[in-house]
Parts: C-alpha cells; sequence; structure tokens
C-alpha cells in the first residue's frame, strides 16, 4: 500500500471550481456594474484584507492587537509622503506603504511581545496613539488637519488612461476601477499567501505556538521567531492595504488613518462573527458587517449598539463564530488545512 497526505476534500474541490469563476467575473466586474457598485466593491475588499491579516495574527498567531491602525495610518501617510514630497506615481507608492509599516512593526514588536495577553492588546494600542500622535506633527502633510493627493498625481496616475481608453469612463471613474482591480489582486495574494502559509511546517509550528507556546518550544519550535514572522507580514499586508485605501480616497488626515474604529474595531468584528482561525470566517464576516452598515449606518449610534448586540450574541451562540458553527455541523471546509493520511494500492510493476 502506498500512502500520501492530503489536504483536500470534495468540497474544497467544488469550491475551487467555483471560485475560479466567481474571480473572473469579479475581474469582469467593471464592464457592467456602475460606479457606485464598484466603490462598494472596494469596500468589501480592502475590509477583507484587514480582517484576513488580523485573522492571521491573533486567529492562528494567539497575538491579539487592538493597534493595527498604527499600520493602516503608518501605510497611509507613507503613500502620501512619496507622493507629494518625491513624486512618486501613487500606484507604485503603495508598496512603500507596506514597508513603512514594516519599519514601524519593527519597534513596535520589540516592545509588545514584553506583553502578554490583554497587556499586549493594550500596548499595541498605546504604541498606534503614540505614532498617531507623531504623525499629527508632520506639518508638510497637513499636521493635525491632513492633506489631499495633488489633482496632477491623481490625474496622472499609471493605467488610469489605459483604463478611460478602453472602458469609456471619466477620470475619477478610472480611478475607481484601478483602485477596484487592485483591491481584488491583493485580496486574491492576501487568500492564497496566508493559505499557502497555513499548509506548509511554518503554518503547524505557528498553530502550536497559538495553542500552548511551552508545548511548542518542547518539540522543537522556534516560537519567539514564529511570532515575528507573522508580526510582521500582518503589518506589512496591512499597511499596503492602508496606502491603497487612501490612495482611493485621496484625502488623508491623522484622525481617519488612525482610527481604531474604522481599522481594527471593524475588522475584529468582521473576524469574531465571521469565525476566528479560518480563512471561511473573514469573507462571511466581511458581507454581514457591510449588510449591516448598508441597512443601519443611518441610525447613528444606534448601528454601533446593534453590531456589539450581534457580536455578543454571536459569541455566546457560536463562539467560533457562524463558519466556524456551520462547519463543525456539516464537516464542510472550503479552505482545509488539516491533513489526512490517504492509501492506496502501488501500481505493478515488471521487472
Amino acid at each position: 500500500m502506498a500512502y500520501r497526505v492530503t489536504t483536500q476534500t470534495p468540497a474544497s474541490r467544488i469550491a475551487a471550481f467555483f471560485g475560479i469563476g466567481m474571480i473572473l467575473v469579479l475581474f469582469a466586474l467593471p464592464l457592467f456594474a456602475g460606479r457606485g457598485t464598484i466603490q462598494d466593491m472596494f469596500f468589501i475588499l480592502t475590509m477583507l484584507i484587514l480582517a484576513q491579516f488580523w485573522n492571521l495574527l491573533a486567529g492562528y498567531g494567539g497575538l491579539v492587537s487592538i493597534g493595527q491602525q498604527a499600520f493602516v495610518g503608518m501605510g497611509a501617510y507613507a503613500l502620501f509622503g512619496a507622493v507629494i514630497l518625491w513624486g512618486l506615481d501613487p500606484v507604485p507608492s503603495i508598496l512603500l506603504a507596506g514597508v513603512a509599516a514594516l519599519i514601524i512593526a519593527v519597534p513596535t514588536a520589540f516592545f509588545a511581545f514584553r506583553l502578554n495577553g490583554a497587556y499586549f492588546a493594550i500596548g499595541t494600542w498605546v504604541i498606534a496613539e503614540v505614532v498617531r500622535l507623531l504623525v499629527a506633527q508632520w506639518k508638510t502633510l497637513g499636521g493635525g488637519t491632513g492633506t489631499s493627493l495633488p489633482r496632477s498625481a491623481t490625474k496622472d496616475m499609471w493605467f488610469v488612461d489605459l483604463i478611460q481608453d478602453g472602458l469609456g469612463l471619466r477620470s475619477a471613474a478610472s480611478r475607481d476601477v484601478l483602485a477596484y482591480w487592485l483591491a481584488l489582486v491583493l485580496t486574491l495574494a492576501t487568500i492564497g499567501g496566508i493559505y499557502w502559509l497555513l499548509r506548509t511546517r511554518r503554518g503547524l509550528a505557528l498553530a502550536a505556538v497559538r495553542d500552548n507556546v511551552d508545548a511548542a518550544q518542547s518539540v522543537g519550535v522556534d516560537a519567539s521567531r514564529m511570532k515575528w514572522i507573522v508580526f510582521l507580514t500582518s503589518a506589512f499586508g496591512t499597511g499596503v492595504a492602508g496606502g491603497l485605501i487612501y490612495m482611493q480616497k485621496a484625502r488623508i488626515s491623522p484622525d481617519a488613518a488612525f482610527s481604531v474604529t474604522d481599522w481594527t474595531a471593524y475588522v475584529i468584528f468582521i473576524v469574531v462573527i465571521g469565525g476566528i482561525g479560518t480563512i471561511e470566517g473573514p469573507i462571511i464576516g466581511v458581507l454581514i458587517f457591510f449588510a449591516l452598515q448598508s441597512m443601519l449606518a443611518d441610525f447613528g449610534s444606534w448601528y454601533l449598539l446593534t453590531l456589539g448586540v450581534l457580536a455578543i450574541l454571536i459569541m455566546l451562540v457560536a463562539p467560533r463564530g457562524l463558519w466556524g458553527l456551520f462547519s463543525e455541523r456539516t464537516g464542510i471546509q472550503l479552505f482545509p488545512i488539516r491533513r489526512t493520511l490517504v492509501g492506496g494500492k502501488t501500481p505493478s510493476t515488471k521487472e
């Protein structure tokens, strides 16, 4: 008998087939959808990116951070600085946004990793506030009131003319389409990269560190190294997403870019209700979040109250989130990472 290890399931094979079709439809969406739909999809995709990276950090790494807004804001301001001060195009500056967030993440991790549990979470929040206050003193980029991207930079942005001529759109709508396509590519790279990581030996080590640090270290896992890897990866991806978000907005201020509500509280809500520690969870969560926001955004504080009550109810009924509850009862996993030993007969050979 020959044996092999696999992570695929019948459900995952079907999901892969439909997923390819869905990806093709999403890429073609600007051909038949209006500008409002493109903007809504951009919001969904960017929030999904932030949720996936926070889920990687907390759901798989066990590092519950409430300071992710530091990386969103730093990435966004790095993009604005590269465009305004250095004259770079906004599109390649998105990568510089990730590098800037990565640079901030190094001292953040150095201090935060000396804390555990709730102290770690609060520590990341405090560091994020310090970064916000420092950036607010950056007078060249508007100080506390913020600034906007130069009109020349947004008008002459890479690929805008091609989209404008190819789809027959105005300049502003073409920028929205460009931002949407970039968000879609980043979403696919994020989900694919995280899924690949979780299926490697580092993914097993990461899960071991999350479940029990001492036990993981006893079998040779370098817990400190794994924490650094997942923290820096999450910071870089979050910074890139922050740069992309504010490239599309074209306007920035410290309070908006470093908003704990927009870039951390909402992200945590998405992951918690969808299913922490799963790739499918944030996808479900972001769709529910967008639907609730669309229906309840005009109700002011009642909107936030509804989100809070819903999160509490789901945590009580389904501690692993809606997808976790569904997967537990049905056994269906669209992104399986559990390894299964499959046996089969070896082919006969003739000497």
